[in-house]
């Protein structure tokens, strides 16, 4: 299984950011120790005309060039820095490298990072810069018609599945009225972002949500998905904050809860021959090594989900 990481180009945040920037190279140094199957790779960085596809051109001139406004980086909530750009580019890279593995044949594969799904069309939020789930969308649907995959017609349709904690409302508004992508996303009523945009699909959780009701949900947002979209490629937000030892988060599933959720996002989507390219999303835990371990065993079952694909993807039970 291949993943693909950016954690040697550094966002420096400022002393004292409550920004866990260091569980990205956590992570990493983790699966190499624990999960040698995972095959690690550095992202490369997408180019201007890659982030074009979804963003506004003078806002990915800001970014490389450092002339963001003081409200614009306060929004995003990182000073500018060329770490900034070069880091947000690999980000987007990693997991559009990834879709291009899961849709290759190789069935899953992921971003050790990613899921910057508050970034918007001319604006970053809520520490994403890009949005790298909408880049990779429109990035694969262009390299298939060029390719002569999928006809003008019938462009591949993509399923973005966010279960970070907080709602995806950047690739909301970026994807609304696309029937191309449908956005399904999963998140705590109460929590930031506090104006929220209609994504294809909202399930608003209250706060204190436990695993029963929170799979029960996950059960009615995939129902929908396949009600309503026939993807050819899954993009999975995996986000660790739902955790109940998360100090964003506000639900309380257990490290049995999310195992079962990532387990049955894996399983719908091998049982319908859907490639699915993960990222990592958020995660700030109380204890930076609570949210490691926690992304540390979506990678087991991830890796599982790989595994069964390249022995039996065609011949589901």
């Amino acid at each position: 299984m291949q993943a693909f990481y950016a954690d040697h180009f550094v966002l420096p945040p400022p002393d004292g950011h409550r920004f866990p920037m260091r569980k990205y190279e956590m992570l990493r140094e983790q699966i190499t120790q624990h999960l040698p199957e995972v095959q690690l790779q550095q992202a490369e960085p997408v180019d201007d005309a890659a982030l074009a596809l979804v963003h506004d051109p003078d806002y990915i001139d800001a970014v490389r060039e450092g002339t963001l406004s003081p409200a614009q980086q306060r929004e995003i909530g990182f000073p500018w820095s060329p770490g900034m750009n070069e880091r947000a580019r690999r980000s987007v890279g990693a997991t559009v490298q990834a879709c291009r593995v899961a849709l290759s044949g190789e069935g899953v594969a992921a971003n050790l990072a990613g899921g910057t799904h508050h970034a918007y069309a001319d604006k970053g939020s809520g520490f994403c810069v890009f949005n790298d789930a909408a880049v990779a969308a429109r990035l694969m649907q262009i390299e298939r018609l060029r390719a002569g995959i999928d006809p003008p017609s019938q462009p591949l349709q993509v399923a973005i599945i966010d279960l970070d904690v907080h709602q995806g409302n950047g690739s909301a508004k970026i994807f609304q009225g696309d029937p191309s992508v449908f956005t399904l996303s999963l998140h705590g009523a109460r929590n930031f972002p506090f104006r929220k945009e209609p994504s294809a699909c909202d399930i608003d959780l209250p706060d204190g949500c436990t695993d029963d009701p929170y799979l029960a949900a996950l059960e009615q947002g995939l129902a929908e998905v396949e009600r309503r979209c026939e993807p050819g490629l899954v993009i999975y937000l995996a986000g660790a904050d739902p955790h109940e030892g998360d100090r964003l988060g506000r639900l309380c599933l257990s490290d049995a809860g999310l195992a079962a959720r990532d387990r049955r996002v894996f399983d719908w989507a091998w049982q319908r021959h859907l490639p699915v390219a993960m990222a990592m999303a958020g995660g700030y835990g109380h204890d930076i090594q609570t949210t490691v371990r926690v992304q540390l065993h979506t990678y087991r079952i991830a890796l599982a989900a790989w595994t069964r694909w390249q022995g039996t993807h065609t011949s589901p039970v």
